[in-house]
């Protein structure tokens, strides 16, 4: 059974950054593309960064491009991202999710398609 749990989140001022980790279990992880999706309160659930493990692909929404950095630790089976210049809208519950299938979302929203598995999430709140 494929596992994935979240660390990291917390509290943090605008400007400031934080480090999300995901570490799976139960897969081969260099078939799985890893990825995290976030849902503010009253909005949807939206992907913003994903690594296929296999050959490092990275895709990122326009939202976080060039603040969140994704990144692969094959040794622990851990996939972690990096935010930085964090801003009050990154204000948001962070799910890690993993996946055979690649990209992990779909549309130009960025909606989740059906996932092995899920995280139960992490709050990340950033203060103005």
């Amino acid at each position: 059974q494929v596992q994935v749990v979240e660390s990291g989140g917390g509290l943090v001022q605008a400007g400031g950054s934080q480090r999300l980790s995901c570490t799976a279990s139960g897969l081969t992880f260099k078939d799985y593309a890893l990825g995290w999706f976030r849902q503010a309160p009253g909005q949807a659930r939206e992907g913003i960064a994903y690594i296929h493990t296999g050959d490092a692909t990275t895709d990122y929404a326009d939202s976080v491009r060039g603040r969140f950095t994704i990144s692969q630790d094959n040794t622990n089976n851990t996939v972690s991202l990096q935010m930085n210049s964090l801003k009050p809208e990154d204000t948001a519950m962070y799910y890690c999710a993993a996946d055979r299938r690649c990209p992990l979302w779909v549309g130009e929203h960025r909606r989740p398609r059906p996932q092995d598995a899920w995280g139960q999430g992490t709050q990340v709140t950033v203060s103005s």
